[in-house]
């Protein structure tokens, strides 16, 4: 059930290769860091991983076999400003329920209000938004979670909550993570083995 990106390279029209025959595998219950300043094409290459985004040379697999591309499927990113993920005309409640139905224990876990479900996303705050998103993404066909500066923009307590619940996650279900962020620290607290972009 492993994820692996197989010498994947990636420019934009005819311009310089932002990276090329970068090779990664990631196996169940792995978490794994990527750093590097930015520019270095660290989110293009999680996109492509995600399905997001079509590779240039290479392939991403799972399971053997090639990831579809732009569909709900076993790899879900979560993005650093959530308010590009969602669709601001839509109650959060749908919003939520876009993909499948969460159940209460894992709203419970991500510290989502039940009264937050009937209110526009303009009336909740980053970090009440980027729960949601945290939510969305955990369906039950997750089997790999890539996290691009996820908790970047927000404080030090909403941070470790969101954390905790998707280590927690993780661990229940053998999941793997990508975790893409500057923080050095929160590295070394979770990563199993970090990627160093510069070096691509």
């Amino acid at each position: 059930m492993r994820l692996e990106a197989k010498d994947i390279g990636f420019r934009y029209g005819d311009g310089p290769w932002l990276f090329q025959g970068v090779n990664l595998t990631i196996e169940p219950g792995e978490i794994v860091g990527i750093t590097g300043t930015s520019g270095r094409g660290k989110t293009t290459f999680c996109r492509i991983l995600a399905g997001y985004e079509s590779p240039i040379e290479g392939a991403v697999y799972f399971n053997g076999a090639k990831l579809p591309k732009n569909e709900y499927h076993c790899v879900q990113m979560v993005l650093q400003h959530p308010e590009k993920a969602i669709n601001p005309r839509w109650k959060m409640h749908k919003i939520l329920n876009e993909g499948y139905q969460p159940d209460k224990e894992l709203l419970d876990l991500l510290g989502i209000e039940q009264e937050w479900l009937t209110r526009w996303p303009h009336e909740l705050s980053g970090g009440e938004l980027q729960r949601f998103c945290v939510a969305r993404a955990l369906g039950p066909n997750t089997r790999f979670l890539i996290a691009d500066e996820m908790t970047t923009m927000l404080d030090a307590n909403t941070q470790a909550q969101i954390w905790h619940a998707i280590i927690e996650i993780a661990k229940k279900r053998d999941m793997g993570i990508v975790v893409v962020t500057h923080e050095f620290k929160l590295m070394q607290r979770l990563c199993h083995r970090v990627i160093d972009f510069n070096r691509k």
